[in-house]
């Protein structure tokens, strides 16, 4: 990508269009409950809309699976006074569940108006970033074959030489928790 994208969350409850259903339109960016819309119009900015429902219920698993198995998600440290805030922001939503145009969907609640949740927020946004960058976990969806690039150079030449790179790695960054580095690994 390149370049720091807006969000937009949209949380699709079960009353709304799954996002499987969205019909694509040239030149969108779509990927696991995810996607870049395209720019229309003048001063448009390229965004990212996600379904925070399906992440934060993607999180929440991820932190229910054993320490050491693939998929988990855990805190360095055993100290309890160290991710005091953190587990405070985690659990300060509930899931519930909700039926509606034959599909059962979890649905993020506050548990209090006012709290904080601003750090689930932001792990949520990390793991969309990191499947935006290709990081994909077992079982959730297949790693798309990168497509071929194909160099001016080569077809300034007469012949066509494609390259098969891999997509960018996900880059760490100083930006804090709200980073695809640190989610990298659950997705391994």
């Amino acid at each position: 990508m390149g370049q720091l994208a807006a969000r937009q969350d949209a949380a699709a409850g079960a009353s709304s269009i799954p996002f499987s259903d969205y019909k694509r339109k040239r030149g969108d960016r779509v990927g696991l409950n995810w996607r870049i819309t395209t720019i229309t119009g003048r001063r448009t900015v390229r965004h990212v809309v996600f379904d925070t429902n399906y992440w934060k219920s993607f999180i929440h698993s991820r932190l229910a699976v054993p320490m050491g198995d693939p998929g988990c998600l855990s805190l360095f440290d055993r100290s309890a006074e160290r991710h005091r805030l953190i587990a405070e922001h985690l659990t300060s939503e509930y899931r519930v569940k909700t039926e509606g145009r034959g599909r059962t969907v979890d649905e993020w609640k506050l548990r209090v108006d006012g709290l904080d949740n601003d750090w689930l927020d932001c792990l949520v946004g990390a793991a969309v970033t990191a499947s935006m960058q290709g990081e994909t976990l077992f079982a959730t969806e297949t790693k798309p074959a990168p497509r071929p690039k194909i160099r001016l150079s080569a077809l300034q030449g007469g012949r066509q030489r494609i390259s098969q790179r891999r997509p960018n790695p996900v880059r760490r960054s100083s930006v804090g928790w709200c980073v695809p580095s640190i989610v990298a690994g659950i997705f391994r």
